[in-house]
């Protein structure tokens, strides 16, 4: 698989350090994007603009496409002012991808 990680000053604050995570649905266990995390810690947000291939329709909500589970809600993140999804705890599995 080819996916080009983004270079940006959010990679940079965030100690430089990227990677790829295939994200699946906790219930069924089916892919729905992959999405590109910089920096250390749990995955509790995933930024709409870091998402860079998508499974499932996003609108409001995140859910899985095979099951309807909802896996996290759309949001305005107030510190960085960017729009993404807050994941509801242990709504998803996460896996790193070599890219």
């Amino acid at each position: 698989m080819k996916i080009k990680l983004k270079r940006d000053k959010f990679k940079k604050t965030r100690g430089g350090s990227s990677r790829l995570l295939a994200v699946k649905c906790e219930k069924c266990d089916e892919l729905l994007c992959y999405y590109q995390k910089d920096g250390s810690g749990l995955l509790k947000r995933m930024y709409i603009d870091r998402i860079a291939k998508i499974y499932t329709d996003i609108d409001k909500k995140l859910a899985c496409h095979k099951c309807g589970h909802i896996l996290g809600m759309r949001y305005i993140y107030e510190k960085e002012k960017r729009p993404a999804f807050k994941l509801f705890k242990g709504s998803v599995k996460k896996k790193i991808v070599k890219t």
